[in-house]
């Protein structure tokens, strides 16, 4: 396919001083979409790591505060850099994904906040949902070589993941705890507009 000419500055608008999307459906691109976390570790160090297994849906409404996201993760593809350590929490200590195979965020508020947006969902994780906050920022949008408009998040929260009931940990002899109950989340979102999309954007 031809890459079209489409300038970038047709792929958003001014919205309240800030630019933002034009409306449109876009689908996350998980080929260039990080979902990771950060966890305490021995009370003294911190361990990241990610899932690799992502999909779901950006609908940008023609007033940004009535946008929504969907989001679907596959929780077997934690990646923590340690096999070892990756079956542990797929296992029924942590995430339990045989009986819970996929995690779930569905946003129901998106509200402006300066020159960023608080997005408010419900966030599933191993059957138990719970609200969450995210701080998200809209990264800008471009054309991709094959004439679609892609555009770029970043969000982030933090989340006590015992209120998920992911309760195991072990005590330390010296004191503490071997896991943090505060989990960091970080995403960096990719997506691109569907093809009836394209066109109008």
């Amino acid at each position: 396919m031809t890459p079209t000419t489409t300038p970038t500055a047709t792929l958003t608008r001014d919205h309240k001083g800030t630019q933002v999307p034009v409306p449109g459906v876009y689908d996350i691109d998980s080929k260039h979409t990080s979902v990771e976390f950060v966890a305490r570790h021995l009370m003294i160090s911190k361990v990241r790591g990610r899932f690799n297994d992502v999909e779901g849906t950006i609908t940008v409404a023609d007033v940004p505060e009535e946008s929504s996201v969907q989001v679907k993760i596959g929780a077997a593809s934690v990646s923590t850099g340690e096999d070892q350590r990756d079956a542990h929490l797929r296992s029924g200590d942590f995430f339990d994904t045989d009986t819970h195979p996929h995690w779930t965020f569905t946003s129901t508020a998106v509200a402006q906040d300066g020159d960023g947006w608080k997005v408010t969902g419900d966030l599933t994780i191993s059957g138990v949902t719970k609200p969450v906050v995210l701080d998200v920022e809209f990264e800008g949008a471009n054309m991709t070589p094959w004439g679609t408009a892609a555009l770029g998040f970043s969000a982030s929260t933090e989340i006590d993941r015992e209120q998920w009931g992911l309760t195991y940990n072990q005590v330390l002899e010296t004191g503490g705890v071997m896991v943090g109950k505060k989990i960091r989340i970080e995403l960096s979102v990719e997506a691109v507009a569907r093809p009836q999309e394209a066109a109008t954007a």
